[in-house]
């Protein structure tokens, strides 16, 4: 019989430095997608309560590293870290996505430019400030984009797209990199 070995999605491709860019791997923990079944005011003061975040306005992320919740598209968000209180299920949708998405870092000082190169959104700093969240493509995947510090980007794209990931944003650091 064969016996499977857990993998996270970019197992064996990073990390990563080129030039002044670290491309690296992030083990979120759990991931939650939640869509409230009506008011967000109202399931947005229970995951206060059991959470100790906001829910997020649209293109925002609320929480800190550890426990976040990113903005996911109109009516939803994703909790990522803790375990989602049960008093959640009552008033909304709750459905783990854990082994759903390839989660990656891209961080240094030329990491706005590596993306400018692959992303359809301004990310600099004076359009997309920290804690500010995307949904977008990079290159021909779907995406989230969170700006998680100075020159410092979550990227999630699906896990069967990790691999696509990585060699996209190498390719982009090495572009990037020549230019110095």
């Amino acid at each position: 019989m064969v016996e499977l070995q857990e993998m996270s999605p970019c197992a064996g491709l990073l990390p990563v430095t080129i030039g002044t860019v670290t491309l690296k791997e992030v083990a979120p923990g759990r991931m939650t997608s939640l869509s409230p079944f009506g008011d967000a005011s109202e399931f947005g003061a229970v995951l206060k309560a059991a959470h100790g975040m906001d829910w997020p306005a649209p293109g925002r992320s609320t929480g800190k590293e550890g426990a976040r919740c990113i903005w996911f598209g109109r009516g939803e968000a994703l909790l990522v870290g803790p375990d989602p209180d049960g008093k959640l299920d009552k008033l909304a949708a709750v459905v783990d996505q854990s082994d759903a998405w390839a989660v990656v870092t891209l961080e240094g000082a030329g990491a706005v430019d590596v993306l400018a190169r692959l992303v359809p959104v301004d990310l600099r700093d004076t359009a997309f400030k920290r804690g500010a969240t995307v949904r977008t493509q990079v290159m021909h995947m779907s995406a989230s984009i969170t700006k998680a510090g100075t020159e410092q980007f979550r990227i999630m794209v699906f896990r069967s797209m990790a691999g696509t990931l990585v060699h996209d944003l190498k390719q982009a650091m090495a572009a990037v990199a020549s230019r110095e």
